[in-house]
């Protein structure tokens, strides 16, 4: 890891360091190293539905029944869902469920493990 910030425009991860700025080579956003700072102290913190701050990688657990939408199948209470990892957007966890697949949770809706 080099330790540079990720593109704030596009998440690319192959930024570098240009004298007092950073420079996305994959979208050419350019950012000053203070937005740069400013952006890291307001980080979101990502909470379960009791307060357990979470991070990439956790176990979660399910507490309520989730209906798959243009699915009949249901995601039961009590599923154990490994190796989450956290995004911003309208829900917050991206994870593979056993005999499911792919899906996106709320934070709301689990509790850590």
């Amino acid at each position: 890891m080099s330790g540079l910030p990720k593109c704030p425009q596009c998440g690319s991860e192959f930024t570098y360091d240009d004298g007092s700025q950073y420079v996305c080579p994959e979208c050419a956003h350019e950012w000053s190293k203070e937005a740069a700072a400013e952006a890291g102290e307001q980080t979101k913190v990502f909470k379960d539905a009791f307060g357990n701050v979470l991070v990439d990688g956790d176990s979660v657990t399910v507490i309520k029944d989730l209906k798959i939408k243009g699915s009949s199948s249901v995601v039961k209470v009590g599923t154990k869902v490994k190796n989450i990892r956290l995004v911003d957007g309208d829900h917050d966890i991206d994870c593979k469920i056993d005999g499911i697949g792919a899906m996106q949770l709320k934070t709301e809706f689990v509790k850590k493990a």
